[in-house]
């Protein structure tokens, strides 16, 4: 409910220049709909400190205490000065309702004709306290609800100081003492089932506020579950005398007491006059449950629900269905805002369990007796049938405003005859099922919590105090529970229950994943029963495709990669996963791609573990599900590297894959389905699927060279090399020390290259694998190069091209050739290095293979630049650059600008080289902190030539930082153009 508004019928628009305030929540100043900036949370506590005062001065000494206590800041009152004239400003043209007088200030509100949200809800209290005194429980109810209603959130929030820290203290009790009082009424006029729930989560959030477990047991008993009401007695008991060392009070006692005897008294229905409405006579229901007292977030559905109900006041009939998965908070939303829209509805809100997501879901004849009921027709006078009982429904509702609450429906033929159908009226349905052909509906997706309403809700039930002293504890707590709201209650409401549980040994708890939804249930609530509910729906061929999806680890999965997983075809497939789609088991992340929430996918192994008969098919579907990426990226592999025999020397897939039109096609693939395919090969690095799972990153190894999942990629060939050793699989462990010599390189972490290309060389030989065995060769001699062991390296890459023209792999022999000419280079033989060079050219031109005649070009045009030939050296670079940046090569694609500006700076074109430098600076991803450093030793030499002698400085001791810390022989460069003469 928008603050200040009194729910007395006329809503009344607010007037544009009207100021007003809230303290209820957040502080902050309003004028109309528009927030005013109010400064600083300092600036705001004194704001906050004089709003509270009730218009009365504050002197400044005062104001000094409530802002900083005993440690005020030196310039303390000249601070107060600054804040007011701040807060004047912000205020204005209503800026004297901050009036300085008395040697200090006050905030008037009246005199300004404002409005405060503390007064406003004073006022309601006052209001409410009279007609219960009155006896007119119903309206005291509504007006304590509207009283309420005028809290968003903690009071005073986030504001510093002991002043607001204190006045928290004292709202938040008086806010507890109105639930008390609201709830009181509640049980007085029946409504104890609807006050279940909001008591048990008071309770857990104030486990020793007696007078809530008190309503709790009464709630309990009323509603025909006298062993739970009893229950909250012994519960209360321990916790009062083991935690505090006190007994409960005696009224607890009597109640207690009261129960086990079957007092008649507590069962007395206390009978309410019918509440009337400008109907003559007519009943006005008033049949909404409860809202949540620590309703949190949820803004923007809030006001575009409460746009859409309150449309209804036109000429239509308003119609709007949330769906989501079970535990997202659809009634809680809904019923929250039901009660905001309620003055719009003046005659009334009915509402129903429709029992959708169970087995026997409500039937929409029984529901519509039960409605006319509600609305005043007689027992005699409701005709059988649905058809006519609907149409005597819409009739009663003709020219009335009433608001219909379907709560868990299950799909729209359900709905549709429980429709008011006439202008005024409106209806809010809540369903797992997104309602797409219920006619005029307004359809809203109810997703998770962000992380800062799934924080907000578990402060709220935790404590705000217990939660600060261990938030990254209590993010990983709302993290693991997905930030589904069902999870987050019963994670916190088991901690509120705990108090000498830290937030720690909760977020311990729920780190085990195979125990986590085990975790997650506190009474008659969990997070598995919700799921099941919903799983026990479904038909055979859904239930298994539920079950073998959840099975496959990696953020999402795509419609060929579901279809080989299930062994279906696209079309069984896509419609089996979009039925999944439709009842929230299932989440549609893009379209052909999809993706279950966290606790979903937990619970759908659980099922697989449980359901799935034979057993060995979950390890078959994972088993095609690797078979399809291996031999999908086996055809990206070959395209993109046409005539590389290694395709040869795959591990056999019995799952086909896609096929590819193009080179482009077949890299956005790649890098679409990296960190699935990355997921799947650290999932199956074990038994049969081991060789597969390291074949598959042999052929993605393109993607580490891009500088796409770096991290990902390492940490799943260090798992596969760390199994295969394990499992004494000498063919698969030289491959995985082969994957790691390449990121080891695509990194600059050259000692560690050349230790896993040893290894790679002597398992690969032992094995007798060609691949790994050969390109160790390549491998090391690249490594020596950079580290300058020049004639090590020309034996290695002399090796690795016999190696290669061994097993006739001619693209592996190019780039063995390319390799060997850098090292001419290094030791200054250009000639020999071009020569080289276009020999591993004349291979990829005659594969036409645009790839790899890029990586040449890249060193043809180093050599030629080396040699001098800098134009033709920069057209060869340039075509490179043209190659790479199209294939998406972000790391070859900065490494070309580096040479490009390496060969200008020698060309005495300092202006061009630093653009370059920059470039590759810009791409990020450019061989790891030595190429960077090496980058930056370029940049600062362009800038120095330039003039920019104290930029180029700086720029050249972050390049010795990192040379120093690899022990680089650059470094003694650098410190040379650092010396005083040459700096100059």
């Amino acid at each position: 409910m928008t603050a200040g508004r009194h729910p007395s019928g006329a809503t009344g628009a607010r007037l544009e220049s009207q100021l007003r305030f809230t303290v209820l929540g957040p502080v902050r100043a309003f004028r109309g709909d528009t927030v005013l900036p109010t400064g600083s949370p300092q600036q705001r506590a004194l704001l906050a400190a004089l709003l509270l005062r009730g218009g009365h001065t504050a002197t400044v000494e005062e104001l000094i205490d409530a802002l900083w206590g005993e440690e005020p800041p030196d310039q303390a009152k000249a601070t107060l000065r600054t804040y007011a004239s701040r807060i004047r400003k912000a205020l204005a043209p209503d800026a004297d309702v901050l009036a300085s007088e008395s040697g200090g200030y006050a905030v008037r509100i009246a005199a300004a004709r404002a409005e405060l949200d503390l007064d406003t809800a004073s006022s309601l209290v006052t209001d409410a306290e009279k007609a219960s005194a009155a006896g007119d429980r119903c309206r005291a109810r509504e007006l304590y609800d509207a009283a309420l209603a005028q809290w968003d959130g903690e009071p005073l929030a986030q504001l510093p100081g002991p002043y607001a820290q204190s006045q928290r203290v004292r709202l938040g009790e008086w806010r507890l003492g109105l639930l008390e009082h609201r709830l009181d009424l509640d049980l007085q006029v029946g409504c104890h089932a609807e006050a279940v729930s909001e008591l048990t989560a008071l309770t857990a959030a104030h486990p020793f506020r007696e007078r809530l477990r008190e309503l709790l047991m009464l709630a309990l008993y009323r509603g025909g579950r006298q062993a739970e009401a009893l229950a909250v007695f012994d519960d209360t008991h321990r916790l009062l005398t083991n935690e505090l060392g006190v007994d409960p009070r005696s009224e607890l006692y009597e109640l207690r007491q009261r129960i086990l005897e079957a007092d008649s008294e507590l069962s007395l229905k206390v009978e309410e006059p019918a509440a009337r409405s400008g109907h003559g006579s007519a009943p006005r229901p008033a049949q909404l449950p409860a809202t949540v007292a620590d309703f949190t977030g949820r803004v923007a559905c809030v006001a575009e629900l409460g746009d859409q109900l309150a449309a209804s006041e036109g000429t239509v009939m308003a119609v709007s269905a949330v769906a989501g998965i079970g535990g997202v908070g659809k009634t809680t939303l809904a019923v929250h805002v039901a009660h905001a829209a309620r003055e719009h509805f003046p005659d009334g809100q009915l509402y129903v369990d429709l029992q959708g997501a169970g087995p026997t879901a409500s039937e929409p004849e029984a529901v519509l007796g039960a409605f006319l009921r509600s609305l005043g027709t007689p027992d005699a006078e409701i005709p059988d049938g649905v058809t006519e009982r609907a149409a005597l429904y819409r009739s009663l509702l003709a020219g009335r405003r009433v608001l219909t609450l379907l709560d868990n429906a299950r799909d729209a033929a359900q709905v549709r005859p429980l429709l008011p159908g006439t202008a005024g009226c409106a209806a809010l349905v809540t369903s797992r099922a997104r309602m797409v052909d219920l006619a005029g509906a307004h359809l809203v997706d109810l997703d998770v919590m962000s992380p800062e309403e799934a924080m907000t809700l578990f402060s709220r039930i935790v404590g705000a105090e217990r939660v600060a002293a261990e938030r990254e504890a209590a993010m990983d707590v709302v993290a693991a529970c997905g930030f589904l709201p069902l999870a987050i209650r019963i994670a916190a409401a088991r901690l509120a229950a705990r108090r000498t549980w830290t937030v720690s040994n909760l977020s311990a708890k729920l780190a085990d994943e195979r125990r986590r939804l085990d975790e997650l249930q506190v009474g008659d609530q969990a997070v598995e029963a919700t799921f099941e509910v919903g799983y026990s729906q479904l038909d055979r061929e859904q239930a298994r495709t539920f079950r073998l999806l959840g099975l496959a680890d990696g953020p999402d999965i795509s419609l060929p990669a579901a279809a080989a997983l299930l062994d279906r075809t696209n079309e069984q497939t896509e419609d089996l996963l979009e039925s999944l789609v439709d009842i929230s088991l299932l989440e549609s992340a893009a379209p052909g791609r999809y993706r279950f929430h966290d606790l979903l996918r937990l619970y759908a192994r659980t099922c697989a573990e449980r359901d799935e008969h034979p057993p060995s098919e979950r390890d078959s579907a994972l088993s095609r599900l690797l078979d399809f990426y291996l031999a999908t990226a086996t055809a990206a592999y070959a395209l993109d590297q046409p005539g590389e025999r290694m395709v040869e020397h795959l591990a056999p897939t019995a799952t086909p894959g896609l096929g590819f039109v193009d080179q482009a096609a077949a890299v956005s693939w790649l890098f679409a389905e990296s960190a699935c395919f990355l997921a799947c090969a650290r999932q199956l690095a074990h038994g049969s699927h081991l060789r597969r799972a390291v074949d598959l990153l042999m052929v993605t190894i393109g993607l580490a060279e891009a500088g796409v999942n770096l991290r990902p990629y390492e940490l799943a060939a260090e798992e596969l090399k760390e199994a295969a050793h394990t499992a004494e699989d000498t063919h698969a462990e030289a491959r995985a020390h082969s994957l790691l010599t390449g990121l080891c390189l695509t990194t600059g972490r050259f000692e560690r290259a050349d230790e896993e290309a040893r290894s790679a060389r002597l398992l690969g030989l032992a094995a007798q694998d060609p691949v790994s065995a050969s390109y160790a060769l390549n491998d090391r001699g690249i490594v020596a190069n950079y580290q300058g062991r020049y004639a090590d390296a020309e034996a290695y890459l002399s090796e690795a091209l016999v190696a290669f023209r061994d097993y006739e792999n001619r693209t592996s022999e190019a780039s063995a050739l390319c390799n060997l000419a850098r090292v001419r280079m290094a030791i200054g033989q250009y000639d020999s290095a071009i020569s080289l060079a276009r020999q591993a050219i004349e291979v990829h031109q005659s594969d036409d293979h645009e790839m790899r005649l890029a990586n040449c070009l890249y060193t043809l045009g180093t050599a030629l630049a080396m040699a001098g030939r800098v134009p033709e050296g920069l057209d060869a670079l340039s075509q490179a650059l043209l190659i790479f940046h199209e294939s998406r090569q972000g790391q070859w694609e900065g490494t070309t600008h580096f040479r490009m500006a390496e060969a200008h700076l020698a060309a005495q074109r300092p202006g061009q080289a630093a653009a370059h430098a920059e470039q590759a600076l810009a791409l990020r991803v450019i061989g790891g902190d030595w190429r960077r450093a090496t980058v930056l030793l370029v940049l600062g030499k362009s800038l120095h030539t330039l003039g920019q002698k104290d930029r180029a400085a700086a720029i050249w001791r972050d390049a010795l930082t990192v040379f120093e810390q690899l022990d680089r022989p650059e470094a003694d460069e650098v410190r040379e153009l650092l010396t005083p003469s040459v700096a100059a």
